[in-house]
């Protein structure tokens, strides 16, 4: 099974969420996202993905990173996103917080596991021109 995650960049800076649940993830943070459903592609389950947390519609455009294992065979894939609307500002729908960071900013919220892992990747998509 895969799951989908947005890094959203606007103005230099990505857009985060902070989990509600479940209890032992709640207070970290993640990139927006969730399951593909069966016949339904990466980027279209990212879309609807970030309308149902976000409320905000997106652009999906390339991977970033590498895939990242996750447990019971599950595989965590990121792309590189951006805001429909220019004016548009995502809202914490199933989660506890949104917040747009900086890439000095990345390494100081604590971030799921497997959200971890892709740091550089994260680093180097939000410092290259």
């Amino acid at each position: 099974m895969v799951i989908v995650g947005a890094a959203i960049v606007r103005d230099g800076q990505l857009l985060a969420q902070q989990r509600a649940w479940p209890a032992d993830h709640a207070g970290q943070w993640e990139l927006p996202g969730g399951r593909v459903e069966d016949g339904e592609s990466d980027e279209a389950a990212l879309a609807r993905e970030c309308l149902e947390e976000l409320d905000v519609a997106v652009t999906v455009a390339g991977r970033v990173g590498e895939d990242v294992p996750l447990p019971k065979g599950k595989v965590l894939r990121i792309y590189a996103a951006t805001l429909v609307g220019a004016g548009d500002e995502p809202r914490a729908v199933e989660h506890e917080d949104v917040r747009w960071i900086s890439a000095h900013e990345l390494d100081d919220l604590d971030w799921l596991p497997a959200d971890r892992i892709l740091l550089p990747a994260l680093h180097t998509l939000l410092e290259s021109p």
